[in-house]
This record gives structure tokens, sequence and C-alpha cells, in this order.
């Protein structure tokens, strides 16, 4: 059975609504759905307090003229427009909010069409989230970037941490610090995984040698690569070229972790039925 047909079906088995509570969990974000009216028929919790409303079933029916001030209602009436009409996302749009405390505060919504069964745009989605705290969420990581881009950038070259640390601007003990405070591993083995994940990535898409991938990616020999490689992906290296290019077995957590690139198959799935009948 086509796959298509299979999530079809599947989806017909859906309580309504039985997504929309993974919002209720989401910190700082603020879920809401809107008909072709743009009437508020959905919300998470934090939404529907936001509005001033004690649950979902009293906020419903109401539009954005009967909740914001008209400055703030004309602009998210203009954008439910253009969402409707073109069918088209809205992405990353900066626009006036209520805080907590009702004041005007900088948010970022995005905003998606919502389609019928017969394909027409029925109304519109959307989630809400500080500007400010996603720019705080975000900077210790913008802060790492340059550092995390002098490693990616040399792999194969042998760096210390009292380098990095003076590449960046950093003391070495506030990098170390920042490192394990942000990605929760030391600079020397947040280095190690992206070597490793560049071995992958040879692995899979190269002929070379397991020796000579090691090399490129700043081991010293097969040895020394081959026992991190094994440490932070489970299998060796042999064994994961063999087992990614060559087999449908199921990757590990960390291999889905550590990998995003994902080689063509040597045989689909067709083929390779036929070829275990014969």
């Amino acid at each position: 059975m086509p796959i298509n047909t299979i999530k079809v079906a599947w989806q017909e088995t859906l309580r309504a609504g039985s997504v929309s509570g993974l919002f209720d969990n989401l910190p700082d974000t603020l879920f809401f759905a809107k008909d072709r009216e743009m009437r508020l028929m959905a919300g998470n919790k934090l939404f529907v307090e936001r509005c001033g409303y004690s649950d979902e079933a009293e906020m419903s029916g109401h539009d954005d003229y009967d909740i914001f001030p008209v400055d703030m209602a004309e602009t998210f009436r203009a954008t439910d427009e253009l969402v409707i009409e073109s069918g088209e996302p809205r992405v990353g749009v900066i626009e006036h909010f209520p805080n907590l405390l009702g004041d005007p505060e900088w948010f970022i919504t995005d905003k998606i069409p919502l389609f019928s069964t017969t394909g027409e745009c029925a109304g519109l989605c959307g989630i809400v989230r500080s500007y400010e705290r996603s720019h705080a969420a975000l900077q210790p990581y913008l802060d790492l970037f340059p550092a995390a881009e002098y490693l990616r950038g040399n792999l194969n070259e042998k760096v210390t941490i009292p380098e990095l640390a003076h590449h960046v601007g950093m003391s070495t003990r506030n990098l170390q610090r920042r490192f394990i405070e942000t990605f929760k591993v030391t600079p020397q083995h947040y280095l190690a995984k992206l070597r490793v994940l560049k071995g992958c990535e040879l692995l899979v898409h190269t002929n070379q040698s397991i020796t000579e991938i090691a090399v490129e990616v700043g081991f010293y020999d097969h040895s020394a690569f081959s026992n991190r490689f094994s440490e932070i992906v489970g299998v060796s290296p042999s064994a994961y070229r063999k087992r990614y290019l060559m087999t449908d077995a199921p990757l590990s957590s960390d291999e889905r972790a550590l990998t995003r690139f994902r080689a063509p198959r040597k045989l689909d799935r067709d083929s390779r039925k036929k070829k275990r009948r014969l």
C-alpha cells in the first residue's frame, strides 16, 4: 500500500486537537489557530491566558479586534489576510504583542495556512515567541560561533585550547566554562565530535581508506581514529561504512545525532527485495 494512503488513513483516525496539546508544554511559545474569517478557534494555555480568557472555549469565536488594541489588531489582520489569500506562510514576522503585563513588546510570529480536504484555504495557525527571549536563548551559541567555526575550519590541525581562546578573545578558563554550559562538552570533546562527523561524511561519500580519512580529519593514525570513532558513534568506522551503504539496518541514536548526510543506497528497496528472493 502506498505510504501516502497509509498516512491519510492514519490521520483520519486521529481525534481533532490531538497535536495541539503539544504546545501547552513549550515554554514561552504561544500557539493559535483561526478559521477563514480570522476568528480564533484554538490556542494553547499561554495564548488563551494572554488574551485574557480562562479557557479555550471562552476564547473561541472572538477575533483580534475583540481582544487587542486597534493598531495591533489591524497589524495582525493584515498578515492573516496575506497568508489566507496567498496560501503561503509568513515566517519570522517581528511585531508588537502584549507581554504578561499587557504592555506591547516585540515578538516573532510564524503563520502558515491551513487547507481543507478539498484544497481550499480554511484558515491559518501560528506561533508567537518573545523576540528578546529568543535572542537571549541563542546568544550563548552566537557567542561561541567564532570558536566553533575556527575548530571546523582546522579539523586536520593540532588546535590547542589556549590557541583557540586567544583566537576568540577569551581566557582559557572562560572558554572551557562557556563550552560546557552551552554544548555540555569540553572544547576538546566538541572538536573530537566534529572530526568524527566529518569522518562519517567521508566514509559514506568517498572511497578513501580509513587511514586516509583518519589523517584528513586530524587524527594521528588509523588506530586513534577508530578508537575515538567507536567511542562516539558506537561502531567501528569499517562497520559504519558497510552498514550505512549496504543495509537497511536502523541507525543508533548516536549515529542519527552525528550524521546529517544520507548517502544514496546502492540498491533501491525493490531491487533489494528481488536480490533477497534470489
